[in-house]
């Protein structure tokens, strides 16, 4: 007997892969670590290459399975993380609002996922380490909103260790992914209709035409 479809299977009604990207020391990981964990720790360890963790919240009454990779930001790591960038369904940009180079680098972090990323990938701009105390802030609110309002991408600014819009984050950009999916799935059903009412003189180009869209 054939196995059962994997959604059948599964314990979630989505699986979405998010990925984690910025300069080194903005806080990916501690964000990460709050989310999934619901922990903090303030012990600084360098990511080397990929971690990942996974949650499974609930959504509009669907169960979605996030799987979050987390990349590491140096330079030298850059060609590990590029990869991973192909099978992202949502990215969230991170930069530290007390490092100005950090959110300068958003840009070419930027140009990295228009290179290598999906052409329809959800984005979403994350200034972390909002707790800071004001003078030691270097990137105001109003500018990281001007950055995102450029790209047209979602802002939210974040603290991993008062877990200050960390849920918020997460549920925004996985919200718009499983919608943009749902949408995709409604739009790809009338398509299935109509290839299913082709002219009687066509019978050969109807099978082919199925094949290709069972097959995509």
């Amino acid at each position: 007997m054939a196995a059962p479809p994997a959604r059948a299977r599964a314990d979630y009604d989505y699986l979405i892969k998010l990925l984690l990207i910025g300069d080194s020391g903005v806080g990916k990981s501690c964000l990460l670590l709050r989310f999934s964990d619901g922990s903090f720790t303030t012990s600084f360890i360098t990511t080397i290459g990929i971690d990942f963790k996974i949650r499974t919240i609930e959504l509009d009454s669907k169960r979605i399975k996030l799987q979050i990779w987390d990349t590491a930001g140096q330079e030298r790591f850059r060609t590990i993380t590029t990869a991973y960038y192909r099978g992202a369904m949502g990215i969230l940009l991170v930069y530290d609002v007390t490092d100005e180079s950090s959110f300068n680098n958003i840009r070419n972090w930027i140009r990295n996922i228009e290179q290598h990323a999906s052409d329809n990938v959800n984005k979403i701009l994350v200034g972390n380490k909002a707790d800071m105390d004001e003078s030691k802030r270097a990137v105001p609110t109003s500018k990281g909103q001007a950055l995102a309002d450029e790209y047209g991408i979602k802002f939210f600014e974040t603290s991993a260790k008062t877990n200050m819009n960390v849920e918020e984050v997460f549920f925004s950009i996985a919200r718009d992914i499983k919608q943009r999916l749902a949408e995709s799935d409604s739009k790809a059903e009338p398509q299935t209709i109509r290839i299913n009412q082709p002219d009687q003189g066509a019978g050969s180009s109807q099978g082919a035409q199925k094949s290709a869209c069972c097959g995509s």
